[in-house]
């Protein structure tokens, strides 16, 4: 375990990036047959060094630089961006994802994809692309997207023990951000299930449902709007596919106001997926006012600052739909 993980043990708090190079070490050493391969995985430590010390401690045949294909063993398979994901994506959905199906349940797919998703800082529009709606709409595919270092450890852990194909989506921009971590999620046999969200706070007027980093604007913007009187129940969805509708629809009953947030596009998105199941189920005969979606600009990421700032969703956007809904 490298010096910097065990210091922030000793506080308490861990970044997203340690934690999930925790899950992979800790997953490694349970089971020989899970290794990992990705564009600079190994002698580089990974792009974001979130592979950092794994090639030093299993060697060149476990932690693997060139792509390669081994029936029998669960590889991990980094994107140094899912941007990148596109010059995979036909293995990803047209073998992957079928493959146990059309080979009758007689063989499964034990693979991980992970990488950064979504935008970043300053890297314009074929580096800012969220994929959680494309892999998420494809059957034999789990889609996970963790916000903390609780949720990218648990779920990493999990993602690498299913036996089917799971995308997970991590977030560079969180890489870095320490969260604190408790004693049982620092424990070699924690894990989170898919398919499961978290409620993160508690609320009566309004459910804000988001994923990855904008769960955390969501926080944030719920903060502020607490002041104002107004308690709005923040859910966490941590897997896109297969999605907890029963959680969102449970938090819209009792706050009977929904509010989606996420970075992707709003056309086909996650967001319009909830809208849709919402409408489709019971909940549907509980909302006081329209859903209302908060997203990404529907256009290509700009290069200037100024621009990306005001083509992602900003907690100011938040507490605006969030007032619109409510009518105050």
């Amino acid at each position: 375990m490298a010096l910097s993980l065990r210091c922030f043990l000793r506080s308490g708090k861990v970044t997203v990036r340690d934690a999930l190079n925790q899950a992979m070490d800790e997953e490694m050493e349970r089971d020989d047959r899970v290794f990992l391969m990705g564009e600079e995985v190994a002698q580089y430590d990974g792009a974001y060094k979130v592979s950092r010390g794994l090639w030093k401690k299993y060697g060149d045949k476990r932690v693997i630089d060139t792509p390669i294909s081994e029936a029998g063993l669960r590889p991990i398979c980094e994107f140094m961006t899912f941007n990148f994901s596109m010059q995979a994506i036909d293995q990803v959905i047209n073998s992957a994802a079928k493959t146990y199906y059309m080979s009758a349940g007689l063989q499964s797919v034990p693979i991980v994809f992970r990488g950064p998703n979504g935008a970043s800082a300053g890297v314009a529009a074929q580096h800012s692309q969220c994929f959680a709606a494309w892999y998420a709409h494809c059957p034999g595919l789990k889609v996970v997207s963790p916000w903390n270092s609780e949720d990218a450890k648990g779920l990493l852990k999990s993602a690498i023990r299913e036996d089917n194909p799971v995308v997970f989506l991590e977030n560079e921009l969180m890489y870095g951000v320490p969260f604190e971590l408790t004693e049982e999620s620092q424990s070699k046999d924690f894990t989170i299930p898919i398919g499961k969200a978290k409620i993160e706070r508690q609320g009566n007027h309004v459910t804000m449902v988001s994923h990855s980093r904008f769960v955390g604007h969501c926080l944030d913007a719920a903060a502020v709007l607490a002041k104002e009187g107004i308690e709005c129940e923040v859910i966490n969805l941590r897997t896109i596919r297969p999605m907890d509708v029963e959680c969102i629809e449970t938090s819209v009953m009792k706050t009977n106001h929904l509010v989606t947030v996420e970075g992707g596009w709003p056309q086909f998105g996650v967001g319009a997926e909830i809208c849709a199941r919402i409408m489709e189920g019971p909940a549907f005969n509980y909302l006081d006012a329209p859903v209302t979606r908060v997203t990404g600009v529907d256009i290509p990421m700009p290069y200037a600052k100024i621009l990306e700032d005001h083509s992602l969703p900003q907690i100011k956007d938040i507490i605006f739909s969030v007032k619109k809904t409510l009518n105050v």
